[in-house]
C-alpha cells in the first residue's frame, strides 16, 4: 500500500497484508455507518518479521510502528495506530485493537485479544487466550480473560478447581448444623 515504510533485514511472508485501511466507522442516523478515512501509514523498522496472513492496518492519521526486531507469527491482526514496541514478539490468532501502544520486550501468547487504547508496559508477558481489557504496567505477567495478576490468577484457579469438593464440605457442615 501506498506511504508504506519497511527498514532493511525485514521478512514478511506470504499473504500478509500491510497498510490496508483500518477499522474506522463512524455511527450514522437510521443504523447506518460512514467510513472514517484512514490517511495515515505503517512504519515497520528494522529487523522485523511478519507471519503468513498477519494484517497490519495503516493509522487514521499518523502512523502504524512495528518497532526494530519486532517478531510476529501468523494470523495476527495490527489495527490503526497500533505501536509495538522493540524485540516484542506475538504469537499467532492475536487480536490488538486500535491505537493500544505495547511496550519494548515484551511476550505475547497466542489468541490473545487487546481492547483498543491500552497501555501495554515494558516487559510484559502476556499468557495465551488472555483478554486484556486494562493498562497492563511494566514487568507483570497476566492471564486469563479478563487478565489480571498471573499469581492472583493461579490461585484463583485453584479454587476454581476445588469448588465441587467445597461446595460438599459446605453442605456437610450444614447438614451437621441442623441436625444439632
Amino acid at each position: 500500500y501506498p506511504h508504506t515504510l519497511i527498514g532493511d533485514s525485514v521478512t514478511i511472508h506470504s499473504g500478509a497484508v500491510i497498510g490496508a485501511d483500518g477499522f474506522g466507522f463512524a455511527p450514522q442516523e437510521a443504523e447506518e455507518f460512514k467510513k472514517i478515512a484512514q490517511i495515515g501509514n505503517v512504519v515497520i523498522e528494522d529487523h522485523v518479521e511478519i507471519g503468513a496472513n498477519t494484517t497490519i492496518d495503516r493509522a487514521t492519521l499518523g502512523s502504524t510502528i512495528i518497532r526494530k526486531g519486532v517478531k510476529l507469527d501468523n494470523l495476527i491482526q495490527v489495527a490503526h495506530n497500533v505501536e509495538i514496541g522493540e524485540n516484542t514478539v506475538i504469537a499467532s490468532q492475536t487480536g490488538i485493537s486500535g491505537s493500544s501502544k505495547i511496550g519494548a520486550n515484551c511476550m505475547i501468547g497466542g489468541q490473545v485479544g487487546i481492547a483498543g487504547h491500552l497501555k501495554i508496559g515494558n516487559n510484559v508477558r502476556i499468557a495465551a487466550q488472555a483478554g486484556i481489557g486494562n493498562h497492563v504496567k511494566d514487568n507483570e505477567t497476566v492471564m486469563g480473560s479478563p487478565a489480571f495478576a498471573a499469581g492472583n490468577y493461579k490461585k484463583s484457579y485453584v479454587l476454581f478447581r476445588k469448588f465441587p469438593e467445597l461446595l460438599q464440605r459446605l453442605e456437610n457442615l450444614e447438614k451437621k448444623q441442623q441436625h444439632k
